[in-house]
This record gives structure tokens, sequence and C-alpha cells, in this order.
């Protein structure tokens, strides 16, 4: 085992949750979104995790439309025991690839489960997330669908993503809500405005989402109309285009400059920089980088041993303030505080996958 591949600490996964590895693998880039997948590596990236000590597996049936869950469904099946499994329900997809629909209601949650539980190859998931919010529906239907859930033995913890602290609370008034998942990083920090207090007075662990800026915090690109795929989602991302893509990179150079300083990547000051986030607001956080090489997936959970300093964190404050760009075409139908929360019915196919 070398360096890199020491196992991570744990941490309890909110009040009374699992306890898990500090950083997690996101794993909605091994079905689509991210351009072509080598099937073998990917498998080789998922048992790099587990000796790496990362044990929460982030999914969801809206990956690839039940293709991601059926991906990973062997490994599932041969480390069970082994792993925290999460997995998504409320964003629905149909023939149209253009159709993003959000449905909360109890019939649908029952659906949801019991497909996911199918896909998986498993008998309970740990960590059941609603992807997103229909406000349409009260959370006293919705979560305490869940919560049936629970009882049954089909779901072990619940989840919510992207919703602000007023709706964590209530949400967590009709059963606890075990983890927050939501976009977090030097990018975007707009759940610090009240998920993030909300989350900590609540003992609700955070597992922010995109943790790299959907990869942009590794310096890889300077403009995604090149530097990206046809099939790569990221291409048509405001932030990864044109001038807003060359205004971000530039807001790299303090990353890059602290990253030589500990002779790291700019991808492992972004992580590290969250995790250190976190404990300003007291609360437990796994991040879940995604990754689809056993390379990345060390360099990662390498991570999470870099300290950065006072000097280094003043440095870094200001870049998500400077980002030029929304975090995805469409924030029309976007609530307030808590970001990038898409409400209603129907969602651009360019909005919601993460």
């Amino acid at each position: 085992m070398t360096e890199h591949d020491k196992v991570i600490e744990q941490v309890e996964l909110g009040k009374g949750g699992p306890l898990v590895g500090v950083q997690g693998l996101g794993c909605m880039g091994m079905s689509e979104f991210y351009g072509d997948t080598d099937e073998t590596v990917a498998r080789q990236t998922l048992e790099a995790a587990l000796t790496a000590g990362v044990t929460l597996i982030d999914t969801a049936d809206v990956y690839g439309r039940g293709v991601d869950e059926e991906f990973i469904a062997p490994f599932v099946a041969a480390h069970r025991d082994e792993i925290t499994l999460a997995t998504k329900f409320a964003i629905e997809r149909n023939d149209d690839p253009h159709h993003r629909g959000i449905r909360n209601d109890p019939a649908y949650v029952r659906q949801a489960v019991e497909g996911s539980l199918r896909r998986l190859g498993t008998d309970v998931i740990d960590l059941y997330y609603m992807h997103r919010r229909d406000p349409a529906v009260p959370f006293a239907e919705s979560v305490g669908a869940m919560a049936e859930l629970v009882r049954e033995g089909k779901v072990r913890y619940l989840g919510l993503s992207e919703v602000t602290g007023a709706e964590l609370r209530e949400a967590h008034a009709v059963h606890p809500i075990t983890a927050l998942q939501s976009e977090w990083s030097l990018f975007s920090r707009d759940v610090e405005r009240s998920a993030v207090g909300a989350a900590a007075e609540l003992g609700v662990a955070f597992v922010p989402y995109s943790p790299l800026g959907r990869g942009f915090l590794t310096g890889a690109f300077a403009d995604a109309g090149t530097d990206l795929s046809a099939d790569d989602f990221r291409k048509y991302q405001p932030r990864f285009t044109g001038d807003n893509a060359r205004t971000n990179a530039a807001l790299l150079a303090p990353v890059r400059e602290i990253a030589a300083a500990h002779g790291a990547t700019p991808a492992q000051i972004a992580l590290a920089w969250v995790q250190q986030r976190a404990k300003v607001h007291g609360l437990p956080v796994v991040p879940i980088p995604g990754t689809r090489k056993p390379g990345r997936l060390a360099e990662n959970a390498a991570a999470t041993r870099i300290t950065l300093t006072d000097a280094e964190l003043a440095l870094l404050e200001p870049i998500a303030s400077r980002v030029a760009g929304d975090r995805y075409p469409d924030m029309s139908s976007t609530w307030g505080g808590g970001g990038g929360l898409v409400r209603g019915g129907a969602l651009g196919s360019g909005a919601v996958v993460g």
C-alpha cells in the first residue's frame, strides 16, 4: 500500500448515523454525463475506494436512468457489509432525453425505492435521499412516506438534497434527517447562507457534491468548448464556457500557489478547503468527489491529510464571490438561498444532475 492508499479517517454520518470514511465516492459519472466510461477501470476505482477507506458510495436512480445503480450492483453484492450505500429519488426521466420532472408524492416514493432496490440487488438502502423537492407536496407526505420505508426496513437513514435551512428543519420535524447533500465548494458557497447552519444545529451531516466544481477546480479546463467531448454535459454549463471559463481559470492562481507549497494538486487543496470550512461551522462533512480512475481516487483521498493555514484560507476566501456564470444553464426556477433548487414539474435538460 502506498502513501496515497492509506486508509482515511472515519466520521459519524449525522447524529446516530453510520460510521463512514471522511470522504465518499460519487458515482454519477460512471453511467453518463462526463463522456465515455471504461467499465473495467471504473470497477477498479470502486475497489480502490474500499482499499482507501472510502465507504460512502453515492448514486441515484436518475443517473443513466437506472444504469448507474445496475453498474455498481456487483460491487455492492461483493462488499455489502463494508460500504454505506446511498441513492436518491425524485427526478423523473422518460424517453424524451430533454425531460426532467420532480415527483415527491408517496406513490412515487414507493415506486422509486422498489426500483432502486431491484437494480442495486439489495434488500436495504443505507441512506435514501430526496434528490430535489417539489414544494407542492407537503413534507408530512413525502418525508412521511420515506419514514415508512425506514419502519419497513427497506431504508436505514433519510437524506435530503439541495434544500434550505428552513426546509431542513421542517423535514427533520417529520422524521430525523441524517444527511444533507448539496453543492459546496470553493466555487459554490450558497449553502452557507442557511442550510449549513441548520444542519449543524440539528446534528445533520453535510455531504457536498461537486466539491471540485465539476472538475474545474482541478485546473484541467480553460474552455469547455474545446476541452470537453460533445457528450460531456459540462460543455454546456455556463461556468465552463467562453469568457466565463477564462475568468474562472484565472481565479485558480492562489489554489495553484497553495498546492505547490504543500506538494499537492489543486484538487487536493479544494477538497481540504471543504473539510476545514465545515469544521468552522461545527458539522461533520463527507465530500463525494466523483471519479472513474483509481489514481484520481487515491489523489482525492490523500487530500484528507492536508491542513491549510489561516493565511492560506484567507487567500481562498474571496474566490466564490468572483466566479463567473451560474451553476446550471437555466437558474430561473431556482430557490433563494438554498441554491440549485429547481422547483415545479419540469426541468431543463441541463439542470439538476448533481
